[in-house]
């Protein structure tokens, strides 16, 4: 089923992502992430569906696309939210149908991987805006995790704190009572 993770940036979204596909049955496939929001919007179209050779200027030679690379595995659409509009439906239309057609093709390629988008927006908002549309919230949000602002679990604080120190090789160190409750007081504004 489609995963739809929310929250604040530096929640672990991607982690979760990542999380979900090395623990299903699409672990031996490829986790293909996407960041929707770091993508040109004019290339947007050609970098999830692919293109054609001369599709349009630059364009000098075929590419699958996201969709294509991600067959048989998951495929992760952070930033979901910062998808243009106008490309939106075509996204719906994908997922529907699992069929993508590259940009400058009149051919459909069938498409089999799971799907987890992600976002740090108000999806409602945005809806409400007219900058998302509804049908498509409703196709991602088919199972939704939200994951909490750090300030909100402080029960996981001092766990990161010592994952971290044992990931820099300090791992025989302890965090004394006192140096704990420092960043169990912090605010956390950035998350993880």
């Amino acid at each position: 089923a489609t995963v739809l993770l929310t929250g604040e940036s530096g929640t672990g979204k991607e982690v979760v992502a990542d999380f979900i596909h090395r623990n299903s049955c699409r672990a031996g496939g490829p986790l293909v992430a996407v960041n929707c929001g770091a993508i040109p919007s004019d290339l947007v179209a050609s970098e999830l569906f692919g293109h054609e050779r001369g599709a349009f200027t630059g364009a000098d030679m075929r590419r699958s696309g996201r969709f294509r690379e991600a067959h048989g595995g998951t495929l992760f659409l952070d930033e979901i939210g910062e998808l243009p509009v106008d490309l939106q439906p075509t996204l719906l239309r994908a997922l529907e149908t699992g069929r993508v057609t590259p940009v400058g093709s009149d051919r459909e390629h069938q498409v089999d991987h799971r799907l987890i988008a992600a976002t740090n927006q108000d999806l409602d908002s945005a809806i409400a805006d007219g900058r998302f549309r509804a049908d498509l919230y409703y196709r991602l949000n088919v199972i939704a995790l939200e994951l909490p602002a750090l300030r909100d679990r402080t029960e996981d604080i001092l766990p990161l704190a010592r994952h971290l120190l044992a990931r820099l090789g300090h791992g025989d160190r302890r965090i004394s009572a006192g140096a704990s409750r420092c960043p169990q007081a912090h605010a956390w504004p950035g998350n993880v």
